[in-house]
């Protein structure tokens, strides 16, 4: 009788179970079936290794090596393949490296699997091309295109991650998948155009490929055409094509592919063209970047760009503490690597703190010297921001690898100009010329650094320092006149004798002169200026003579218009043009006068009426003007004109009192 498994079922039909799922693919349903056998079993070799390989299928590499090494001693060399293989897919390649040397019998398969560790490490991509060479050439199986593509693959990798030159291996391109890799090789040398068109044939190969198959649907078709859109996108990218690399970046986040590698990939490369804008579609495709097993899919260096990312968006969205910690792991992953250093240096100056970035640079540059050019070159920037010019100088003259290139020769005769530093402008030109002297001498670059320090100098006055220059340059071309002339002007002040002899080898006036008609040139198309011709004269419209004694005409002056009301006979005021408040006689407006008020005093009283009323005040002074109820010419005493309360006339209301005010405002007071 069959043994029978816990809960009724027999371990024949849980192996048939496991059997039947592992054709179909089913691998989790295998593992529940495997799992009842273990359990009745606990050391049965097959079942785990049947288990070991459908964890791996599903992707459980860690799960799968944790049950390879806790049942070491009874499995012993029976899964070292898959033991290798899950550590090379968690990157632990130098693990996989040992475990496979330590293998007792070098199977067709190990060697496929350590072509494949080797390819993952930098160093060992030599070792891969020869190890995955020799299996092509001595064998023959259904998996020759793979190791085909793979090869291909890794050619492509060197050229695009390492610089290293392509290396024709005489691959077909049959394949999309070797079309894809070749167009890669394209790309990391630089012809884009090339390797798009290359892609271009990849994705019509791959549409042909998968019409042939029926059960593919359209949508299967642009899954599988992702990654080669992804990679248009990019070439896009490099090439400045931003707007149409983002719409096809997008598109292919729309599909929704299953790869993640792939996924995470194309969300940084729009997180990178986004930048500093858009950030909140930034932070929404960063999530994409930190899917399960993102690390697995990707090389090293693309993993490590996108924490670069990370922390760079970080800075973007003012999360200070986040970039800061991001950037620090990242220097701790990478100590000789500058750019950690260069994102917290980006973050401090954000912060306006200028002279610990600097500090910080310094203390980089001094401890990783090979890795100095990148962040002296800031640091010179920061200086410049400061306005430390001179500073700036003499970082920039510390670069050995830039020292006396042409661009950094002109950058820094600038400076040392905008701070008139004239002889340290000068040294500059002097050591950079020494350098070509002895590496490149008579060189393109050596003769154009000797004329530029040449003008320089004569620019700012140095003739003598000159002279050296321009006769090594007049040596060179002895009919540069133009040279030979500035050396003649440098020599007349040193010696003139000199001088004399080198203006014999200037060409004679006859040979300079030039077969041009003046009249001809001044009135052609690009003339600036035309000299006008003289009007003939004819008969009737000659010139009287005139008299010496004949006086000419002069223009008429118009007399000047006098202010309305101004009397022409009387002395004008002197200090008309004057304000009226700065007058010498203005006394200001009269304070203190108030305005006739009803209902003050005692009842039917009226306060304008009381100073009449008083016989002492008009006793003492008579008016100047008659009075109103008065005759005009009377000579006699002026009679009472009190009015009686009853028949007064009640006073004006203020608005009315205001518009009379207005009124007399209009009239503006006379400047004569």
């Amino acid at each position: 009788l069959a043994n029978m498994a816990s809960g009724g079922v027999s371990v024949a039909s849980l192996w048939t179970e496991v059997n039947r799922c592992g054709q179909n693919g089913d691998y989790t349903r295998a593992l529940k079936a495997l799992s009842k056998i273990l359990h009745e079993s606990r050391d049965d070799v097959t079942a785990l290794h049947c288990k070991i390989v459908c964890l791996v299928q599903n992707g459980s590499f860690k799960e799968a090596l944790n049950v390879m090494n806790t049942h070491s001693k009874v499995l012993g060399s029976e899964v070292v393949f898959e033991k290798a293989y899950c550590e090379y897919r968690l990157n632990r390649v130098e693990s996989a490296l040992k475990t496979i040397e330590g293998a007792a019998e070098q199977t067709d398969k190990l060697k496929e699997l350590y072509g494949q560790v080797t390819k993952a490490s930098v160093d060992l991509i030599c070792l891969f091309l020869s190890v995955y060479t020799d299996l092509i050439r001595n064998s023959q199986d259904e998996y020759e295109e793979e190791r085909k593509t793979n090869l291909a693959a890794v050619v492509a990798a060197m050229s695009q991650w390492e610089k290293a030159p392509s290396e024709d291996l005489g691959l077909p391109e049959s394949t999309y998948e070797l079309c894809y890799n070749s167009s890669c090789s394209l790309i990391g040398q630089g012809q884009f155009t090339e390797a798009f068109n290359k892609l271009q044939q990849a994705e019509e190969l791959c549409r042909v490929s998968l019409a042939d198959d029926s059960d593919v649907t359209e949508e299967d078709i642009e899954s599988e055409l992702a990654v080669i859109h992804s990679q248009m996108a990019y070439i896009m990218q490099l090439q400045g094509r931003t707007d149409e690399a983002l719409q096809l970046y997008n598109q292919v986040i729309k599909l929704k592919p299953s790869d993640v590698g792939l996924l995470a990939v194309t969300a940084n490369n729009i997180i990178t063209i986004n930048k500093d804008q858009n950030v909140f579609d930034s932070k929404k495709k960063v999530k994409l970047t930190n899917a399960e097993g993102v690390e697995y899919k990707l090389a090293k260096k693309q993993v490590q760009a996108i924490d670069f990312n990370k922390a760079l968006l970080a800075m973007y969205t003012n999360q200070a503490d986040q970039c800061r910690k991001l950037s620090s792991s990242l220097q701790s992953q990478n100590p000789g690597h500058p750019r950690p250093v260069l994102i917290q240096v980006a973050q401090l100056c954000r912060e306006k703190q200028h002279s610990k970035a600097i500090e910080l640079l310094q203390q980089f540059s001094d401890q990783h010297p090979e890795s100095a050019s990148e962040i002296k070159m800031t640091m010179a920037q920061l200086y410049l921001v400061q306005g430390h010019v001179t500073k700036a100088c003499d970082v920039l003259r510390s670069i050995e690898e830039f020292k006396y290139k042409s661009g950094m020769v002109s950058a820094l005769v600038t400076m040392y100009s905008h701070e008139e530093d004239i002889d340290g402008a000068i040294d500059v030109f002097k050591q950079a010329i020494e350098h070509y002297q002895s590496e490149q001498p008579g060189s393109a670059i050596h003769l154009a650094l000797v004329r530029e320090a040449a003008n320089f100098k004569l620019k700012y006055g140095r003739k003598k320092e000159a002279i050296s220059d321009l006769e090594q340059l007049w040596k060179q071309n002895t009919n540069d006149i133009h040279t030979l002339a500035q050396l003649i002007s440098a020599y007349s002040l040193v010696d003139t004798d000199k001088a004399k002899s080198l203006s014999k080898h200037l060409p004679s006036a006859d040979t300079m002169s030039f077969n041009v008609d003046v009249d001809e040139l001044e009135n052609s198309h690009g003339a600036t200026y035309v000299r006008k011709k003289a009007a003939k004269v004819t008969g009737e419209n000659l010139p009287k003579e005139q008299s010496q004694g004949e006086i000419k005409k002069k223009k008429k002056k118009k007399k000047g218009k006098l202010p309305k009301n101004c009397d022409p006979k009387a002395t004008p005021d002197p200090e008309r043009w004057l304000p009226m408040r700065e007058r010498s006689y203005y006394r200001g407006k009269k304070k203190g006068k108030k305005k006739e008020q009803i209902g003050k005093g005692t009842q039917g009283a009226m306060a304008g009426a009381s100073a009449e009323l008083d016989a002492s005040k008009t006793a003492s002074s008579p008016p100047t003007s008659p009075r109103p109820g008065s005759a005009s010419g009377s000579s006699t005493a002026p009679a009472s004109n009190v009015v009686p309360p009853r028949q007064q006339k009640p006073a004006a209301s203020g608005a009315t009192r205001k518009k009379a005010t207005q009124k007399k405002k209009k009239g503006g007071k006379g400047g004569w």
